[in-house]
Formats: structure tokens, C-alpha cells, sequence
């Protein structure tokens, strides 16, 4: 497994470690892969970031107290590349059905089963590919630019369908998140910005990797799929804050392993994450450490996969249970086949959403580009700049 940060201890270090190299270093060498696997130009900060191990503003504002703006542009903008992918899927949540509905009915036809399968084990003969497939399967990580690559060769090399590449990755990445996953798939393969497609080139592959890999035979035309119609684009879910005035237990989730640091004052009685949906092995890692220190700051117990969250609750007097904002995805359904089950005992189901999210999403609805333009004065709203 690869060693991203997956405890807030290991993930600020990170960040201390990266952040000499966030501003004109990186944007020099964000795009180079090495093909050792030693990707030391990019922040790797990205697991934590996709578990709110540490949030967004954290590692702006300490990227901006050590760079100027106009040399830490391009790495701040990364970080709000998953701001964007989260809020644009926020708004079109058919999206990521959608694409579960396709992968299935795809991965049940054996032909195509088998062809993906010799893709995803690294026998196409495409040697950056196959190369990418493995590091893949024994790390659980890729280098953005790789990433890219990978989907590109997968879509319109191979001609597989991009559904059952987003279901490869999103089931193999530690960093995988439904949006991001799910999104960049549909870029590269032209379905985000209509008509735009994302080419795979082999000299490119070799110059990026310093000759280390090679990509012969590639597509020299993208043939972008045929797209399902979007859903209706919806208004933004409008969740409950939590309420002062009620007792509250602390639900830990994926989603948001630093909640301590941002819920307002509440009377907490008790913390505890759930098994639903199911953990990965990198989820439980930060989900624990999150309740450790979850209980620590609220000096209160601290209770690992509890099976009846509404029970629990009552145990402990509380009235509430606060958890993070769910954006789409396994843990937003979880919690919305979970709050009328607590609503059925007397309990409300209330999110703490980050004005991170609440103060950028609104822009996210379009192309990157329009979020982009805004991110001086977000950051001003934020107070880091």
C-alpha cells in the first residue's frame, strides 16, 4: 500500500514536507512521472484531503504563509480542482448513479469482462499502461498526469467503456472520491466539456517519464462514447446544522475526520463512526484515528462501528447526531436511509458543512474556469488572503 497520509499526524507532516516545493517547483514539475513510483513533486496530500483528515483551508493557508499568490497558483488551484469535481456533481447527483448502473450492467457482459481484466492485470502489451496498471494494484495510488493517461489508453485505445475504468479506479484508488473519480473519467473521454476529449500521446508519455516508459500504438483519434442524457440539474442540498440547544453524539465518518476542529461549541456526549456503508482498510485507518482524537478533545467515549446508531444515541441522552456534510456518494445514502430511522426514535440527523464548500460550490456549476476566476476573493472570504 502506498504510504499517503492517512492519520492527521502523518498528513501535516506531509503538508510541512511539501510545502518548500508548493510554489514555482511544483509548478515546474507537477506534470513529470517517474516511473520508480517516487513522486515527491506532487503534494501526495491527497488521501487526507478526500477524508478531511485535514481540510482544504489548512494547507492553503500554510502554502500561502510560505509562497506568494502568483507563485502557489497552480498548486492552489489543484486543491480546487476537487472543490469544483464535488460541487458540479452536488448539483447533478444522477450523475454518479448513472455511472454504478452502466459499470454493472457492462461488467456483465463476459467479453467485455474479460478484456478489462487483461487491462487492469497489465496484459494490453501497451507498456506505460500495463506499467501504470500494476503500481496501481500494488499501491492503490497514480500520479495525476498518469491518471489521465491510463483513462485516455482505457477509453479510446483499448475502446472500453469509461463506466468500468471509473469503477476500477474508484474501487482501487486510496484516494478515490465519487466525484473526482467519477468526473475526471467523463473529461477525459469528452463528456464533460462536450466535444473536448483527452488524448493519449506515446512521445508525450516518453518525455513526461523521462524516456523511463513508452506507449506504442496508441489511438490517433478520440472517438468520444456515446453519453446517457445528464439528470436535471437540482438545487443544492440544504442541510440541518447542528442545534446548540440539544445534546449531540458525534458521527464519524470518511467524509470529515477532523471535526473537531470545526463544529461549533455543542454539549457532545459521545463520538462514533459506523460500519455503513463498509470501510476500506484506508478508511478505517483515518476513521480511528479521527475518533482517537475526536474523544480526546470532547473528553468523552469514543464507540467504533456501532450497529445502532439511534440506540447509542439514546443511551447517552442525546437528542442529535452530528456528522460531517455528506457530499454524493455510499456515505450520503447511508445518511439518508439513516435519518428517518433516528427521526423514528426522536432524533434529528444534523450536518456541519464547511464554508469551504458552502461558499464555493455555488460557483461550480459550469465549466472550472468560473470557479477559477473567483478564487482570490473565496480565499479573502475564507481569510487566508
Amino acid at each position: 500500500m502506498s504510504s499517503l497520509p492517512l492519520t492527521r499526524h502523518d498528513a501535516l507532516a506531509r503538508l510541512g514536507q511539501f510545502t518548500p516545493r508548493a510554489g514555482t517547483a511544483y509548478a515546474a514539475r507537477r506534470n513529470f512521472v517517474r516511473a520508480d513510483g517516487d513522486h515527491a513533486d506532487v503534494s501526495r496530500l491527497s488521501a487526507a484531503l478526500r477524508r478531511r483528515v485535514i481540510g482544504e483551508d489548512e494547507v492553503v493557508r500554510a502554502i500561502l504563509a510560505a509562497h506568494p499568490y502568483d507563485r502557489a497558483e497552480k498548486f492552489i488551484a489543484e486543491v480546487f480542482w476537487r472543490t469544483y469535481w464535488k460541487g458540479w456533481l452536488e448539483a447533478r447527483p444522477g450523475v454518479w448513479d448513472q455511472t454504478l448502473e452502466h459499470a454493472a450492467l457492462q461488467q456483465a457482459n463476459p467479453a467485455l469482462a474479460r478484456t478489462a481484466a487483461a487491462a487492469i492485470e497489465g496484459r494490453t502489451g501497451i507498456a506505460a499502461f500495463d506499467h501504470w496498471a500494476r503500481e496501481l494494484a500494488e499501491t492503490g495510488y497514480l500520479h495525476n498526469w498518469a491518471r489521465m493517461q491510463v483513462a485516455s489508453i482505457w477509453t479510446f485505445t483499448l475502446g472500453l467503456p469509461w463506466q468500468l475504468g471509473a469503477a476500477w479506479t474508484y474501487d482501487r484508488l486510496i484516494d478515490a472520491d465519487p466525484a473526482s473519480n467519477t468526473l475526471s473519467w467523463r473529461w477525459v473521454a469528452g463528456l464533460h466539456t462536450a466535444g473536448k476529449a483527452y488524448l493519449a500521446d506515446g512521445d508525450r508519455i516518453a518525455a513526461m517519464t523521462g524516456q523511463q516508459l513508452c506507449a506504442k500504438g496508441l489511438a490517433t483519434e478520440a472517438r468520444i462514447p456515446q453519453d446517457t442524457p445528464l439528470p436535471p440539474r437540482s438545487a443544492p442540498r440544504d442541510p440541518r446544522a447542528p442545534d446548540p440547544a440539544q445534546p449531540a453524539l458525534v458521527l464519524i465518518t470518511a467524509e470529515d475526520c477532523s471535526l473537531e476542529t470545526v463544529l461549533p461549541v455543542l454539549d457532545i456526549r459521545a463520538v462514533a463512526s459506523t460500519r455503513h456503508p463498509a470501510l476500506s482498510t484506508p478508511d478505517r485507518i483515518a476513521v480511528s484515528d479521527a475518533l482517537t482524537r475526536a474523544a480526546q478533545h470532547w473528553q468523552c467515549p469514543s464507540i467504533d462501528y456501532a450497529d445502532d446508531i439511534a440506540a447509542l444515541a439514546r443511551a447517552y441522552g442525546c437528542t442529535q447526531v452530528v456528522t460531517g456534510y455528506a457530499p454524493v456518494g455510499p456515505v450520503a445514502t447511508a445518511l439518508a436511509q439513516l435519518a428517518p430511522a433516528l427521526a423514528a426514535q426522536g432524533i434529528t440527523l444534523s450536518e456541519h458543512q464547511r464554508e469551504w464548500d458552502r461558499l464555493a460550490w455555488p460557483h461550480c456549476s459550469k465549466g472550472f474556469f468560473q470557479l477559477k476566476t473567483r478564487i482570490p476573493d473565496l480565499l479573502r472570504e475564507y481569510g487566508i488572503a
